[in-house]
């Protein structure tokens, strides 16, 4: 049974009047025991939200979520007086208690189907991103200005005034804004996710009220028609980060393509593992990917660009290249095939003008004239920061040839080439052409091929040790003993790496049994 308003009165303005004595600044232990006064009577709890203090809802609902009191969650979802409510935050890495999780989306289906709203609802985002606005439900603790970074300017003004103005304002009542459910999307095999599931129900009963909106999705192993299931519930403009890790071919890769030029906000994009049937003709090879590239003409915002394992790259990089609408930031290109034409082509591209990081590692370049890759260097010099050509089979003619660009890279970092078959003169010479790039911080390079005992057999240790001491020393004496120069190289038997600075990492294979 509810309380009397009598009740309600007297309980509101005592728990007003306590509160405001402690202050904004009042120590934890106080607001604890105020947050515990309201629990111990679920239906006074419930009634007092419409009075409750905004600086006490946060740590209140902190307390409300662990304690998994379903009923005051959904009544303080419908009197959020923040824009955005950061639930995703209180969830653990395990799935949440289902029924409170369902409570909180109970209350915004509650608050959505109300025809006058709360008079102090201000929500307009429920975010359910785990690892975001971890600081809200601590901030509450410190100063007032920390709360209000989540507040519209009207929400921060005194109470009295926002009823004054309230009263004051005339014409139609403007329609209702849908209110934003934020997730990330992980698709994959395996138990169906719940949590997915019931928000997905919301959704579709929100009667256009709810926005289901998605900043980062990764799709692994699913079938196709479970992930167009699910985008089809997704605002697709709110896609900033995409990542494609699924063994497709290019027909697969065609069904999606249509999504993809959906997502205008995507910012990242990651595309792994994408084969060839060999039952494919060379004219459906060419559609298909022509259908997938041509969607890059509608990706306004993209940054960064990630191409890993793709089987049909070879001989047609220009076409992802030519599509492309936006100056890159990154571009990484591993484990593929790819021609000199590609090569020069990527060279040629105007959209590489502001790319600050390269990764060819994987790509095997010891076919492609040393020529090509200098070229690209010096198109990339006056922005590159970091620069990855590991295990790309390139040797001592190609390092020789890059050397001159290597040294006009004014913004270098990091500079990684480990697993290529590198002399230590090359790498003596390297050095004295970077030492002078004041931001080049560390340098990974590949056990030089004197410290091997045969032809490029077994590592001997003991001379990778002196080799190394002899850069060192001879960083020590250009002026750049704080630059980072440390070896490593994959073992034949495992693959894992073996580093040494200074002193040697081995991998399992040189430990001794």
């Amino acid at each position: 049974m509810w309380p009397k308003r009598s009740q309600q009165v007297h309980f509101q303005d005592s728990f007003r009047s306590r509160f405001f004595r402690m202050g904004v600044q009042a120590p934890r232990r106080l607001l604890e025991l105020a947050g515990q006064s309201l629990l111990k009577n679920e239906a006074l709890a419930i009634a007092a939200l419409e009075e409750l203090p905004m600086e006490l809802f946060p740590p209140l609902f902190t307390a409300v979520f662990t304690g998994r009191h379903s009923k005051i969650l959904k009544a303080m979802v419908q009197a959020w007086p923040f824009r955005c409510l950061p639930l995703g935050a209180l969830m653990k890495e395990q799935q949440p208690h289902q029924e409170t999780f369902q409570a909180a989306l109970d209350g915004l289906d509650v608050l959505l189907a109300q025809e006058v709203r709360p008079r102090r609802w201000k929500l307009q985002v429920l975010d359910l991103r785990k690892k975001v606005h971890q600081d809200f439900w601590t901030v509450w603790s410190g100063t007032r200005a920390g709360i209000c970074s989540f507040l519209e300017p009207e929400a921060v003004q005194p109470m009295r005034k926002r009823r004054k103005v309230d009263g004051l304002r005339v014409g139609p009542k403007p329609p209702s804004a849908p209110v934003e459910v934020l997730i990330d999307l992980c698709l994959k095999e395996g138990s169906p996710d719940a949590s997915l599931a019931y928000v997905i129900k919301k959704v579709k009963q929100g009667r256009g009220l709810v926005h289901l909106c998605c900043k980062r999705l990764k799709i692994f192993a699913v079938p196709m028609q479970n992930i167009k299931n699910i985008l089809k519930m997704v605002q697709l403009d709110s896609i900033q980060d995409l990542e494609v890790n699924c063994t497709w071919n290019l027909s697969t890769l065609g069904q999606f393509a249509p999504y993809l030029g959906q997502m205008g906000s995507l910012r990242r994009l990651l595309l792994s593992h994408i084969r060839m049937s060999s039952h494919t003709t060379p004219a459906k090879e060419e559609q298909g990917v022509s259908q997938f590239t041509s969607q890059f003409l509608s990706l306004h915002h993209l940054r960064e660009l990630y191409l890993d394992s793709i089987s049909f790259l070879k001989d047609r990089l220009d076409q992802f290249l030519r599509c492309l609408k936006t100056p890159l930031e990154t571009l990484s290109i591993t484990n593929c095939l790819l021609s000199e034409l590609d090569l020069t082509r990527l060279s040629q591209c105007p959209n590489i003008s502001q790319l600050k990081h390269l990764d060819l590692s994987g790509v095997t370049l010891s076919c492609i004239s040393p020529e090509s890759l200098q070229v690209l260097i010096e198109r990339t010099s006056a922005t590159l920061q970091d620069l990855d050509l590991d295990e790309c089979g390139i040797m001592d003619s190609h390092f020789t040839a890059i050397l001159p660009a290597l040294g006009r890279c004014s913004q270098l970092t990091i500079l990684s080439f480990s697993g290529n078959p590198i002399s230590m003169a090359v790498l003596e010479n390297l050095l004295r052409h970077t030492v002078g790039l004041s931001k080049l911080s560390h340098v990974l390079y590949p056990a030089p091929l004197e410290s091997y005992e045969v032809d490029y057999g077994t590592l001997h240790l003991g001379r990778l040790a002196y080799l190394h001491a002899r850069l060192k020393q001879m960083l020590q004496e250009l002026g750049r003993p704080n630059m980072v120069w440390f070896s490593a190289n994959p073992c034949p038997d495992c693959g894992d790496r073996t580093f040494y600075d200074p002193e040697p990492i081995p991998c399992p294979c040189y430990l001794p049994a």
